[in-house]
């Protein structure tokens, strides 16, 4: 067979143009790649001190991705916080609070890393 001569032949690929052998371990790397730097950014958060400043509530957006054909639309919400130095923060807020936010809104804010805890307006 042609392709033995590049190694691929009875190996783990059994016989699979190099082409398809390379294409399937680059994909396969960037599995590898996404599922840890999910799990980093994980222990990078939870590794965090929880803080609790005073913020206001700078604005609000959204983003929705999917729900073609048969999938589903997923949509994440994000809200920029200023912090009492000026400092901006933007951090993912669930669903079902985000609409107990409002621009202009001011009052403390709880968070841990990247990761939004509450926040309580005065």
């Amino acid at each position: 067979m042609y392709y033995d001569n590049f190694g691929f032949g009875d190996g783990f690929f059994g016989g699979m143009p190099p082409f398809f052998a390379v294409f399937f371990v680059i994909v396969l790397g960037l599995i590898l790649m996404v599922f840890l730097r999910a799990i980093f950014h994980s222990v990078k958060n939870k590794r965090s001190p929880m803080l609790t400043v005073p913020a206001c509530v700078v604005c609000k957006r959204q983003n929705t991705w999917g729900g073609s054909g048969n999938s589903s639309a997923h949509t994440s919400y994000y809200a920029t916080f200023e912090v009492e130095s000026g400092d901006r923060m933007e951090l993912e807020v669930d669903g079902d609070q985000i609409g107990y936010l409002a621009e202009g809104d001011s009052g403390k804010l709880t968070f841990r890393g990247t990761e939004f805890i509450s926040f309580e307006r005065n």
